[in-house]
């Protein structure tokens, strides 16, 4: 092994050496490309009296040709640069059952071919052939590339760690790397941001970035087991798969918050490429529907049901959530068409012109949208009278068909009409807007209506690839409309047992029936948490198919206290311990944001030092946040802290989702403490001396 490590710390320096040599002849063509452009410029400036037209356009053009091959040596150095620090983190061998020589291959994040030598130095972990390392063991393995599936035999594999040019270890196949360097990763502090995961991506998650065929995947994932990371490790692979046809300005991210997608926004950077745009629901809600129409948040939705015991709203979210609306909607945007247009007998010079011509012209034009149907009937409907009558109509006849067809609809408004919605299905009881504001229930039933009868102008057209997270949260309603909207391939993850409005909660199974060409992974292996605290998470809600990772650390306390003065002071002491350990964030997670908000300025008055996440939030940050398991979904802390887990505050099935998601926030530690009596969902076992 000795031998083996002197063999690859050579191998690195010369691998280094390469990279170095590159980057300066990078940067010598950088410096000729300035000189050129500015040299062109110059030229320009000083023969801008002698020069033609098409001798400027034909000398702008050459500045511009070096303008963006000067962008590409600046993106090669950026990531040249980056390999430098750690150019790559595996190896493996490769006989292929057709030669007889054996391949070396080392992967990193980036691939590196010598331009000198154009020998490569390091594969991209996206590439066809680095599937081996992720998918085999040593012996018998095969990986597909674009010749065909390709066999043989993996001889050797090894796994390193190099950081800031150096290597800190390596591993060979023979003692289980994948279990040792996963752990070694896991134990590690969370840092400012989602980690790029491309030297433990284990073999399920690599089934699941590779698939390139699936039209609409489905992940469900339980907590901790990477599943946001897996998509966009996923978004990763397809653009470098689809280099030529998909960029990522093609690819669209509907994520729960502001402050989730700050969270998540360096992978792909990290990963080497652009940032993807994304969008929360109720900002794609506000596009579609202008500025009209007023409605609650869904944070306001949540932020209601946890602080009142609104019966009749409960009923209203989770009937608006149920497969069988989706169904009404449509039945009765049919009945809307069906009535909506009333033909009638005109005359014009004496000459018929019946209504069925108005009937079947109508009902060919249902794709149009109300206005433009209405005028291109009118349209057609003269067009067909001059052809049959062989004559040619005055303005103002023309005028008196156009009005004739106006009156035959019977026009309403959108909010009317889906007010008389419920009435046609007998249930006026379910609509209740609050001062002209629609309730978040009723915004995407809405849309749809409007797509069904007035349809809308899609800004989305051009997705080719849309990733919607948490995917628990929406209703097939809320499917329906985004089936419509992005015809595109789809990503869509989430956890269905980390609702946090279980009225409201979507199954897989339930959005598989919505969408169709749907295909559904399920990832079971929890990777966040120590089995410790995963262990406790499982106690409040049982899960049989979780698998916890058996990485081990402090079991989770639950200290019951007096007064909240007491758990405030608690709470300042282990903020204080914090400050003293290796962990880098902790999040204090209150059940509601009035909570948080009045937990906040205790802490404040007693000048510790805290940020409060709101749900106008728009950055994550590492040291102390407080705020709710709502807003931390997602998420993940080095520690965790529950300022209130007793029986007051903890107490329904909701509340249990609460509880659950802000445990399994926490990576290695996590405490709770009751201000009275702890919830039911805890037992005396858990208690530990206050």
């Amino acid at each position: 092994m000795t031998t083996d490590k002197e063999d690859e710390n050579r191998r690195l320096t010369a691998c280094l050496g390469r990279i170095n040599a590159n980057l300066g002849t990078i940067g010598t063509r950088l410096s000729e490309y300035q000189r050129d452009i500015q040299a062109a410029h110059d030229h320009m400036w000083e023969h801008r009296r002698d020069m033609d037209h098409l001798d400027k356009a034909a000398m702008r053009q050459s500045i511009d040709q070096m303008m963006r091959s000067s962008d590409i040596l600046r993106a090669q150095a950026i990531k040249l640069e980056k390999l430098r620090k750690s150019p790559y983190f595996g190896r493996f061998d490769f006989r292929r059952a057709d030669r007889n020589e054996t391949a070396v291959y080392y992967i990193g994040i980036h691939d590196f071919r010598d331009e000198e030598t154009q020998d490569s130095w390091v594969y991209d972990w996206r590439a066809p052939v680095s599937a081996l390392f992720y998918d085999f063991e040593t012996g018998p393995a095969r990986y597909v590339a674009p010749s065909g599936t390709i066999a043989g035999d993996l001889t050797l594999k090894r796994q390193f760690r190099i950081r800031d040019s150096e290597m800190e270890f390596m591993l060979d196949v023979s003692v289980n790397i994948v279990d040792d360097v996963l752990q070694d990763t896991l134990a590690q502090a969370s840092d400012d941001g989602m980690k790029n995961i491309v030297a433990t991506i284990q073999r399920d998650q690599n089934a699941i970035i590779r698939d390139a065929e699936a039209h609409t995947l489905i992940i469900q994932g339980v907590a901790g087991s990477g599943k946001t990371s897996i998509a966009l490790h996923r978004i990763a692979f397809l653009l470098y798969r689809f280099k030529d046809t998909l960029t990522s300005s093609d690819i669209l991210i509907i994520s729960p918050n502001r402050v989730f997608a700050d969270y998540i926004g360096n992978v792909l950077p990290e990963l080497g490429e652009e940032t993807v745009p994304e969008i929360g629901m109720e900002t794609l809600a506000g596009q579609l529907l202008g500025d009209k129409i007023r409605f609650q948040t869904f944070f306001e939705q949540t932020a209601l049901l946890l602080e009142t015991d609104d019966v009749d709203m409960k009923e209203r979210i989770r009937a608006k959530a149920a497969p069988a609306f989706l169904g009404q909607i449509e039945s009765y945007a049919q009945h809307l068409e069906k009535t909506s247009f009333q033909p009638e007998d005109i005359t014009i010079r004496k000459r018929p012109l019946p209504g069925f011509v108005f009937e079947t012209t109508w009902q060919r034009l249902k794709r149009l949208d109300m206005a433009e149907r209405i005028v291109a009937c009118g349209n057609s409907v003269i067009e067909q009278f001059e052809i049959q009558y062989r004559i040619e109509l005055r303005k103002e006849e023309r005028a008196g068909v156009r009005k004739a067809v106006r009156d035959m609809v019977n026009r309403t408004t959108l909010r009317k009409a889906y007010k008389q919605l419920f009435d046609w299905i007998d249930r006026p009881d379910l609509f209740k807007p609050k001062g002209g504001k629609l309730e978040y229930a009723d915004v995407f039933p809405l849309i749809y209506l409007k797509m069904l009868t007035e349809g809308v102008e899609n800004p989305y057209s051009g997705v080719k690839h849309l990733l919607v997270d948490e995917m628990q949260d929406y209703t097939p309603v809320q499917y329906a409309v985004l089936a419509r909207l992005f015809k595109c391939r789809k990503t869509i993850l989430g956890d269905a047992t980390q609702s946090v409005n279980p009225y409201s909660a979507s199954t897989p199974e339930r959005i598989e029936s919505v969408l169709d060409g749907a295909f559904r992974v399920t990832l079971n292996k929890s990777y966040r948490s120590t089995w410790e605290i995963m262990q406790f998470a499982l106690g409040i809600s049982p899960n049989p198919d979780l698998i916890a990772m058996e990485r081990h650390g402090p079991v989770p306390d639950v200290q019951v206290v007096k007064t909240q003065k007491d758990a405030v002071a608690r709470i300042a002491e282990d903020i204080k311990d914090f400050r003293n350990s290796d962990h880098t964030s902790l999040a204090v997670l209150a059940k509601t944001q009035v909570q948080a908000k009045r937990l906040h300025k205790a802490l404040s008055d007693m000048s510790v030092d805290a940020r409060l996440l709101e749900e106008g939030s728009t950055g994550f940050s590492t040291g102390v946040v407080v705020c709710t398991p709502h807003l931390a979904k997602g998420l993940e802390f080095d520690q965790v802290i529950i300022p209130d887990a007793s029986a007051q505050v903890f107490s329904t099935e909701m509340d249990r989702n609460l509880l659950y998601v802000a445990c399994t926030r926490a990576m290695h530690r996590l405490s709770l403490i009751s201000v009275g009596e702890i919830t039911d969902f805890l037992t005396s076992e858990d208690l530990v001396d206050a």
